[in-house]
């Protein structure tokens, strides 16, 4: 069976974050693993608490995986800290980690900064370079480019800017202001948009997490980059198109929605 390995903090309402990580990849055929970096009490309508991990456990819980059930694919999420950016950077460098997803969560969907100027840089010089794809929203794709973005061919610029400055591939999300559900992918001088159905569901927490998990998932099935990616849209918009509703805000999606067995059955009675 192959593996997965998610990086990124607690989320106490199952909606985003490690378990939105783990239903995805469980979900698209791999075994998922977890190192935590926050915990946070949450639900669908705000942040109340954040308990961030130290570094050495951080690396401990990192160094647990990688030497016992080494993963095929890493995914990180939502890292506040430029310590623990660092830590994740030095301990993926030393076991030679592959197909390598960064979520770059830098900016909320209101467009508050959620981690400081000094994480960003170092973000920017020691991890993003480790990167196989980054998976930036159009405001983090703004930060990370130097430019802003307010037509798909805005995106194509900062999706070349972003790729040639660390050397990776990139998938700038074009959903969030502009462009409907449609995605670009920009690799080695190379575009390709991916065209999405735009869903009428307000519950929409934990999408770009969902995402770049099941990329994460797909690429350690073997498939390349541009069926992962594929693949991992259809996925979002099964789980976007179950419209489950739960909770008082913009609740999580049906992460499970393709799952038949009695025991699911049962509990949807």
């Amino acid at each position: 069976m192959r593996t997965a390995l998610t990086i990124a903090g607690s989320d106490s309402s199952g909606g985003a974050g490690i378990q939105a990580d783990i239903k995805t990849m469980t979900m698209n055929g791999v075994f998922a693993m977890s190192a935590i970096t926050a915990l946070t009490a949450q639900n669908t309508t705000g942040v109340q608490g954040i308990f961030e991990v130290g570094s050495s456990f951080l690396a401990q819980q990192i160094d647990s995986v990688f030497t016992d059930i080494r993963p095929d694919a890493v995914k990180i999420g939502m890292v506040a800290s430029s310590a623990l950016i660092e830590t994740i950077a030095e301990r993926l460098r030393f076991y030679k980690a592959e197909n390598i997803v960064v979520d770059p969560v830098m900016v909320a969907t209101s467009g508050a900064k959620l981690i400081s100027d000094d994480a960003v840089a170092i973000l920017k010089e020691q991890l993003l370079p480790l990167a196989t794809v980054l998976t930036p929203n159009i405001p983090e794709a703004e930060v990370l480019s130097g430019q802003k973005i307010t037509s798909p061919q805005d995106m194509e610029k900062a999706a070349a800017v972003i790729g040639s400055t660390y050397s990776c591939a990139v998938l700038c999300k074009g959903g969030h202001r502009l462009n409907d559900a449609n995605d670009l992918l920009y690799r080695d001088g190379g575009y390709k948009w991916f065209e999405g159905r735009r869903i009428d569901n307000p519950n929409t927490h934990g999408t770009g997490c969902t995402l770049s998990s099941a990329i994460a998932a797909n690429l350690a099935k073997g498939y390349d980059l541009d069926t992962s990616v594929c693949k991992a849209k259809t996925y979002l918009s099964g789980a976007l198109a179950a419209m489950l509703d739960l909770g008082a805000g913009s609740g999580p999606m049906d992460h499970a929605f393709d799952l038949k067995p009695a025991y699911y059955e049962e509990a949807r009675r």
